[in-house]
């Protein structure tokens, strides 16, 4: 059974190569100031984002999990939004993705929110399985409109 624990500091190049993972995963590349920034952030007590790794029975990074507490005109307590969840294809199917998972749905009772809630492609049919089981499909479709920068 694996582990979960909090990113930490010197977990930087286990996390990068999965954050590289990821990115591969969904066919995009993100700019590596981006990434920067985003490590930065992850450890930051002032900002809201989360990350948390799965670890094998070695005590290896195989998955990690990026969580982000917002406001809701919706409640007066916060959600709780999962942005990003990998596990290594070579230990996938071993309950880490679950697992990571289910830290998110404790962290995010602790911090008292009422909703945890994410996003994922149409064509992650194998992952679908899983959060079919664990959370249910909200109906709605995600729009987006690319703003330009600068």
């Amino acid at each position: 059974m694996s582990a979960i624990r909090l990113a930490r500091p010197d977990d930087h190049g286990a996390w990068l190569a999965l954050w590289k993972g990821y990115q591969q995963f969904y066919k995009v590349d993100i700019d590596d100031s981006v990434t920067a920034e985003t490590w930065r952030r992850l450890h930051d007590a002032n900002e809201p984002m989360q990350c948390a790794l799965a670890l094998d029975a070695d005590g290896r990074p195989v998955g990690l999990v990026h969580w982000i507490f917002h406001r809701s005109t919706w409640t007066t307590g916060h959600y709780c939004y999962l942005q990003d969840l990998f596990v290594a294809t070579d230990v996938r199917g071993g309950g880490h993705g679950r697992r990571l998972i289910e830290h998110v749905y404790a962290d995010a009772q602790t911090a008292g929110c009422s909703r945890v809630h994410w996003l994922t492609h149409q064509t992650n049919t194998d992952a679908m399985k899983l959060y079919d089981r664990i959370a249910e499909r909200s109906g709605f479709l995600q729009y987006r409109h690319a703003l330009k920068q600068g």
